[in-house]
């Protein structure tokens, strides 16, 4: 059910509005949706976004696109500092900007646009260099890269129930069979309909959870043997050398990689 919050940016008549926030570990939003497109990115901390659709995560120096509408949920882990670009619906259009959510890469320029936007008076010049740093700073939010920091969730109620519930306690032991026994189905139908309605496998989807998870654990500080033996890899080399198939670099480097960024 969507929910739509009426905020003061809302109405403001500029097509892009960017705000910046800082929030506590564990702030949550709970499921509401924005008459404008939100581009949030997370300058500090970890972000996860949940809609009927799937989960994605937010790790520091990176985003998330939330188009205009779209029912979604937000929480944070551990302290949170986000600037938050509202896009209007026609500008968004324009600039052929997703209809689904997304994660992006964030470049240094857009960086820098978002926060020199930050100090920026609502009714700006749009005709000005305010008009034109705003034009640049949505063509730039276009040309970033998604990232694969994404977990889809299937349509079927049932599978849906059973995916959510290993959303909350994530781990790479659950098999096919007992995810197949929990929703009533043969084996050969759960795993023809979960691919059917996810693009994925099963177990693909399953080690993507994991490692949306681990990502979240990891930004927040927690050690890589105490995050890998909880999602139940045989060792934090398993885990390690899952994490390199998918995200290209291990955990250290990766969490290396953000400290720099």
């Amino acid at each position: 059910m969507r929910n739509t919050l009426v905020d003061p940016f809302e109405d403001i008549p500029r097509s892009v509005v960017v705000t910046a926030n800082d929030y506590s570990a564990g702030s949550s939003f709970p499921v509401h949706a924005h008459r404008r497109g939100q581009f949030a990115f997370a300058s500090r901390g970890t972000i996860s976004v949940a809609t009927p659709e799937g989960r994605w995560l937010v790790p520091p120096q990176r985003a998330c696109w939330v188009p205009a509408g779209i029912s979604h949920e937000m929480t944070m882990s551990g302290p949170v500092t986000m600037l938050n670009a509202f896009v209007s619906l026609e500008e968004a259009e324009a600039e052929q900007l997703p209809v689904h959510c997304c994660v992006y890469g964030v470049s240094a320029l857009l960086k820098q646009l978002l926060e020199e936007a930050v100090d920026l008076p609502a009714m700006y010049d749009v005709d000005g260099r305010a008009g034109k740093l705003m034009n640049l700073l949505v063509a730039e939010i276009a040309s970033m890269p998604h990232l694969s920091l994404h977990a889809p969730l299937p349509s079927d109620t049932r599978l849906a129930r059973a995916c959510r519930r290993l959303f909350n306690a994530p781990s790479i032991t659950v098999g096919l069979d007992m995810m197949a026994a929990e929703v009533g189905m043969s084996r050969r139908t759960f795993t023809r309909l979960f691919r059917a309605q996810t693009g994925v496998s099963f177990a693909e989807w399953r080690q993507q959870v994991c490692l949306l998870t681990a990502i979240e654990r990891l930004s927040g500080g927690q050690p890589v043997t105490r995050v890998a033996l909880d999602l139940g890899y045989a060792s934090p080399s398993a885990f390690s050398s899952a994490f390199r198939r998918v995200l290209g670099e291990t955990p250290s480097q990766y969490l290396e990689a953000r400290r720099a960024a």
